[in-house]
């Protein structure tokens, strides 16, 4: 039988080799992976406020590391289709979005902490900052375009299907 003192290192050890395993478990993308569905507010920049419904699908890759984004969201006047793709290697986000409705398509980059995605896109003469929150089954996202477009804001708060 091996002494007390003996174990403590190999246990140590095993821990130490566990981590990696439960910090690629803990991806920020982990949560928001499914299909979502509900709705939000879109102010234009008039003044004007438009109730939005919006259904949201989002695929890991095989990686853990890479998030598809696939957010449809339309009012009686106002809508948007938003596809993309971003990647989180260790809290720092970087990727593509393209919103086919308004013909935008940039680039995404950001932070990833806990429950909490925040990034700037630009591209060309557009950009927007865009927060997202994972709490269980809900989520909300907003969008804050830079002036000098139609939208002042887009807050969508949605459900896991």
């Amino acid at each position: 039988m091996f002494p007390l003192l003996n174990r403590t290192p190999f246990a140590a050890a095993l821990l130490i080799l566990a981590l990696p395993a439960y910090a690629k478990a803990a991806s920020p993308f982990a949560g928001i992976v499914g299909s979502w569905a509900g709705g939000g507010v879109v102010a234009l920049a008039t003044g004007a406020h438009e109730h939005l419904r919006c259904l949201a699908a989002y695929k890991m890759g095989s990686d853990g590391h890479t998030l598809q984004l696939n957010i449809r969201c339309v009012s009686d006047n106002y809508n948007f289709h938003l596809t993309g793709s971003v990647v989180d290697p260790e809290g720092t986000i970087s990727g593509t979005l393209n919103e086919s409705g308004h013909s935008v398509a940039g680039t995404v980059s950001g932070r990833a902490s806990g429950r909490t995605i925040q990034g700037i896109v630009s591209g060309g003469s557009f950009s927007a900052g865009i927060t997202l929150v994972t709490h269980g089954n809900r989520q909300s996202f907003t969008i804050r375009p830079s002036a000098g477009t139609d939208v002042a804001k887009v807050s969508v708060t949605l459900g896991k299907k």
